[in-house]
């Protein structure tokens, strides 16, 4: 189900197995001038497709990173004339998808919504603040999934450090940077914003405190920048599989 976060903002989730952990993942929803964006989409169901063009014309689909993109393509079949936007790195790795913009190419959303790209994060990530409602949308760069049922789900996400807490898992923050000092500064971009809400791409929304919680999650990241990492040819097998669960 749809729900309301803030005026213009809405987020669906649904389930989904990391690891072997039961989680969700997000969708949100958020409203311009043009009409809609959609973000991470989920299935493409009836009674979602109903909800979502309940609240406007679909115009963009955006893949934030090189994970939440498996449901772009049947998006973008059922809604042609939306604009597919999508990170250099997912238009090498799904050759099958219809890419419109990369991420990085010229702004697209005018002033109304700002696109941050995290440099150094090897998901290739870009976090997005709809100004209207001074909301950030992040995807993988910090989770909010509370206290999840389920032994091994419980086990695993408080051995990675974000049971209950707004947090990256600690894999992610061992693997998934191959230039702290770079993400760092793009942390800091991101903390420039006027934002209060905080949505997350596993987990819940954050209505509130988003712009404080997500600088504390953020506080294992050098102050100072530092030199890349010397970490060789890349290596895609290392997370063909997102362990942020």
């Amino acid at each position: 189900m749809l729900e309301h976060f803030a005026d213009g903002v809405w987020f669906d989730t649904g389930p989904v197995r990391i690891v072997g952990t039961k989680l969700t993942a997000t969708m949100t929803v958020l409203r311009l001038d043009a009409g809609l964006l959609v973000i991470s989409p989920l299935p493409l169901t009836p009674q979602r497709r109903a909800e979502v063009l309940a609240r406007g014309k679909v115009t963009h689909l955006y893949a934030p990173n090189t994970f939440h993109h498996s449901r772009l393509g049947e998006w973008s079949r059922e809604f042609p004339e939306a604009r597919v936007h999508a990170p250099e790195a997912l238009a090498q790795k799904r050759t099958d998808l219809r890419i419109d913009r990369r991420h990085g190419d010229a702004a697209e959303f005018g002033d109304e919504v700002t696109e941050i790209p995290i440099v150094g994060f090897r998901l290739a990530e870009t976090a997005l603040v709809h100004r209207a409602s001074r909301t950030l949308v992040v995807t993988d760069l910090v989770h909010n999934i509370g206290r999840p049922e389920g032994a091994w789900t419980k086990a695993y996400t408080k051995m990675m450090g974000f049971y209950d807490r707004v947090a990256l898992s600690r894999v992610l923050r061992w693997t998934a940077f191959d230039d702290r000092g770079a993400a760092r500064r793009s942390v800091d971009q991101l903390l420039e914003q006027p934002f209060e809400g905080l949505v997350v791409g596993h987990g819940l929304p954050i209505a509130t405190r988003g712009h404080d919680l997500l600088a504390a999650a953020m506080k294992f990241l050098p102050v100072e920048g530092t030199p890349r990492l010397a970490v060789g040819p890349k290596r895609p097998p290392l997370l063909s599989a997102k362990p942020c669960g």
